[in-house]
């Protein structure tokens, strides 16, 4: 939902952007554009890090420095380049073991043509040296048809621990793709394709399912006092303080700058509304220090907003409904939870209409 907070919130980040644009002398364009916004919203720490190493040994970043950063962090292409690299290693390793497993049956059928001669010569002789010969001729056959099962075996259990290897690593891009790296909750592509799954699940069983969405009081301000670093310091506690105070079956979401969400399923709305409670204390209840200087900074608090879902509504509404909940915590105070039923909510909703 458009708010004059998320107005003031993203002006001030693009400002910031341009502002860092000519300070570094860099073209305007769109791409340019998008990498300082980034750094000046902080949500791709990994980003942050490359640029403030780079501004802390020369001062400036060149265009260079920008397009190397970006295609490390920010292009669209890096997943699934990796994602393509891996699925190669995969089809490569497949393609040897189809190749061991012919060639160990192209053996095993040499070694059955030399079982079959030997019981034939062994039919037409009773001369005992020859006897001697053939069975000579059997146990070295064998011998040789049991080391290449035992190399067999040794590639193949090779190939499973390389092929387990690149199944790890395709689990390692997925979690990346969907977590955000500041805080290690869900991102907001997690969030959204969680958020239907829940949605569906709630029509199909008629079970409750309740949704918070939380904002940072006066985190602006906050930033622009101490810095991008003590700000992202704070979004970690916050993020902190949301996984400590959820089930296994919830879904804790950073759901953008300073706003998170947590998806409850099976969760009626007293219960929601207690959870948002344990997660507004457990916030309020942490003191901040800024780690440089060690200097006490006093403490966060958040603003929460709960709703339940309505049968057969559309996520849009029901997100909305929920951020509605937590802009009237906002507007009448601060660091409160708000559900839908409250009179409050009703009032904001009215003001707003």
């Amino acid at each position: 939902m458009t708010s004059q907070d998320d107005f003031e919130r993203t002006i001030s980040y693009g400002e910031n952007a341009l502002s860092l644009i000519k300070r570094n002398q860099v073209s305007a364009f769109p791409r340019n554009y998008e990498f300082w916004y980034t750094y000046s919203a902080g949500f791709n720490i990994g980003l942050n890090k490359a640029i403030n190493d780079i501004l802390r040994d020369r001062g400036r970043i060149t265009a260079t420095d920008i397009d190397n950063i970006y295609a490390e962090y920010l292009s669209p292409r890096r997943i699934g380049e990796q994602i393509e690299d891996v699925g190669s290693q995969v089809s490569e390793e497949i393609s040897q073991v189809i190749s061991m497993i012919e060639c160990s049956l192209a053996e095993s059928t040499a070694y059955e043509s030399s079982l079959n001669g030997a019981n034939q010569k062994l039919s037409n002789t009773t001369d005992l040296s020859r006897i001697r010969e053939i069975v000579k001729d059997l146990i070295s056959a064998n011998e040789e048809n049991s080391g290449i099962n035992k190399n067999l075996r040794t590639q193949l259990e090779e190939s499973q621990r390389q092929i387990t290897e690149l199944q790890s690593n395709l689990e390692v891009i997925r979690f990346e793709s969907l977590t955000d790296e500041l805080t290690t909750l869900a991102n907001r592509k997690h969030f959204d394709q969680s958020i239907d799954r829940a949605l569906a699940k709630a029509d199909e069983t008629g079970e409750p399912l309740a949704l918070l969405m939380t904002d940072i009081d006066h985190f602006k301000r906050f930033n622009d006092t101490y810095g991008h670093q003590t700000g992202d310091q704070v979004l970690r506690l916050v993020a902190l303080a949301v996984k400590q105070n959820v089930k296994g079956q919830d879904i804790p979401c950073r759901y953008g700058g300073e706003e998170f969400a947590v998806i409850l399923p099976r969760t009626h709305l007293r219960q929601a509304v207690t959870v948002a409670e344990h997660i507004r204390k457990s916030v309020m209840s942490k003191e901040l220090i800024k780690r440089s200087t060690g200097e006490h900074l006093g403490r966060i608090t958040i603003s929460i907003g709960v709703a339940l879902y309505h049968p057969s509504e559309g996520v849009g509404d029901f997100i909305e409904r929920t951020d509605q909940c937590m802009y009237a915590a906002k507007r009448t105070g601060r660091n409160k939870v708000l559900c839908e039923t409250d009179p409050e909510v009703g009032e904001y909703r009215q003001a707003v209409a």
